[in-house]
């Protein structure tokens, strides 16, 4: 609450940016990126699926992480 009143009462008539809740989706999405890419070195890299997949998701997590800091909040 009071980070909020915080970030409204910013000199200049600024809105602060960022999203925390975006900021949190880009954190569990690297949480995934790191239990795929456990899950394939206890399998010994047998398939590079889970490798592909810690790859997309770890991506994601960089973009999403992006658009959390760059939007505006309401």
């Amino acid at each position: 609450m009071s980070e909020d009143v915080a970030m409204e009462s910013q000199p200049g008539g600024r809105r602060s940016r960022g999203w925390v809740s975006v900021y949190a989706l880009a954190f569990l999405l690297l949480v995934g990126a790191g239990a795929a890419m456990t899950a394939s070195a206890v399998g010994f890299l047998t398939s590079t699926r889970l490798l592909w997949t810690s790859t997309v998701l770890s991506g994601l997590a960089i973009l999403v992480a992006i658009v959390s800091v760059t939007l505006p909040r309401r």
